[in-house]
């Protein structure tokens, strides 16, 4: 995997990114109720700490896991809450290790489908079906990873220029667009909230 990324946009964060898979698969992990950019500088970050160039499965399984916390926890924080997320990283990385030899391109090296695939990537510890889309999209849009069915089993993500997800980033214009359909997404479900209390309160209301 050797190719160029702009999720973090930073350009040694991204090159990391584009180079390692582990580091691609940690910054989707990390990318939660923070921005964008800081989850996926977040593996560089890590990367730097450990005093290594990369990321190696087998090496964050061994650490304990509070030194592991605190590597996180140092300031400036890798995540919000980089406690938990430093768990889950090396949840991620011991799953790695027990199913794929600690090797993450295993993950999709020799996938038959689209759906084995968004399988595969459901398994992973603090995958959920959507996180496991978009990684998939941006397997499929970015890092040339696509078996017969990738844009379905994607879902929404996989569809051509949907600006939805970081799969479709691919610079600082196609930030601020995916950017954009996230606030909007995120208003219209207010809306929709205060469409569905109105209708409990004048429902109790009698």
């Amino acid at each position: 995997m050797d190719v160029t990324l702009y999720l973090a946009q930073d350009p040694d964060a991204d090159a990391l990114l584009g180079r390692s898979p582990l580091a691609a698969l940690i910054g989707m992990l990390l990318d939660q109720q923070i921005p964008m950019e800081w989850a996926f500088k977040g593996p560089a970050t890590i990367a730097r700490r450990m005093g290594t160039q990369d990321l190696d499965a087998h090496e964050i399984v061994a650490f304990e896991p509070e030194t592991f916390a605190r590597l996180l926890s140092d300031k400036p924080a890798v995540h919000r809450y980089p406690g938990s997320m430093a768990k889950r990283i090396q949840q991620l990385c011991r799953y790695l290790v027990e199913h794929y030899d600690g090797d993450p391109e295993a993950i999709w090296r020799d996938v038959d489908s689209g759906p084995e695939l968004l399988r595969r990537l459901e398994d992973l510890p603090g995958f959920g079906k959507q996180k496991a889309q978009i990684f998939l999209a941006l397997l499929g849009k970015q890092l040339g990873v696509r078996p017969e069915g990738w844009r379905q089993a994607a879902g929404a993500y996989g569809e051509p220029d949907s600006y939805r997800s970081v799969a479709d980033i691919t610079g600082p214009e196609s930030l601020a667009r995916v950017r954009a359909f996230k606030q909007e997404t995120k208003a219209a479900a207010k809306v929709a909230e205060s469409a569905r209390s109105a209708g409990r309160t004048k429902s109790s209301g009698g």
